[in-house]
């Protein structure tokens, strides 16, 4: 590597809060394997091996956190969550938030269609640094770099859930939790046909009963559903 391309990798190394005692690994995990097809060195690898290890590295690392985050949570809950916040389109933003795409290695080809700013090229570039950090310093150094770099998007979650599907959710947790499937009944309609609303309630046995309302049955059920989720959690 050059003096410029060792600057240049210093500085991201600032940004993404990360100091590698190799700074080689940071080099591969931004090299593209259009970059290093059209620029053959046996002593360049491109970065998709340590894309396969991040992304295993991320799984992990992410599923401790929200095991501490969401003690409440059924595994099908956590499955989902953790799907929400490592797939393609968080991880790029978070690429773009971080500049990783200003330090990429890019083919001519990639360059000249945008690839700097793909979601896929982006996306899998985050998951390389990963696994560049483990390699580099541990599963320690990486789980707190995870956890700082994802820290917004769990927070996000916290106050506005990516995945609203709270009927499925109610039923993983009433499942997991009591062996007990989640009942709906519609306790009044208000208002003339064409702007009804509906009041539905939302039971598991005797432990937890809400009331929802929506304009339709659908987005009642999901209203009640979503406030004994949030009973639940206060259990």
């Amino acid at each position: 590597m050059d003096e410029e391309r060792i600057e240049n990798l210093e500085k991201l190394s600032e940004i993404l809060s990360y100091t590698f005692s190799d700074i080689t690994l940071l080099d591969t995990s931004l090299t593209h394997s259009s970059y290093a097809n059209e620029n053959p060195d046996p002593a360049r690898q491109d970065n998709e091996r340590l894309e396969f290890l991040g992304d295993a590295v991320l799984q992990l690392c992410m599923s401790a956190i929200l095991i501490k985050k969401f003690p409440n949570y059924a595994e099908g809950q956590l499955s989902k969550v953790r799907a929400a916040m490592v797939n393609e389109q968080p991880l790029a933003g978070l690429a773009r938030k971080y500049r990783i795409g200003d330090f990429m290695l890019l083919g001519w080809g990639e360059e000249k269609s945008g690839g700097r700013n793909k979601d896929s090229i982006l996306g899998d570039a985050v998951e390389a640094i990963i696994g560049a950090i483990y390699l580099d310093g541990g599963h320690e150094s990486s789980l707190r770099f995870i956890s700082t770099t994802f820290q917004s998007l769990v927070d996000e979650w916290v106050e506005s859930p990516i995945y609203l599907d709270y009927k499925s959710l109610l039923q993983e947790a009433s499942q997991g939790r009591f062996k007990l499937v989640p009942q709906y009944q519609i306790t009044g309609a208000f208002g003339p046909d064409h702007d009804k609303t509906f009041e539905i309630e939302a039971s598991i046995g005797d432990i937890v009963s809400t009331t929802g309302t929506g304009k339709n049955k659908k987005e009642a059920e999901q209203d009640a559903a979503q406030k004994a989720l949030q009973k639940l959690e206060e259990i």
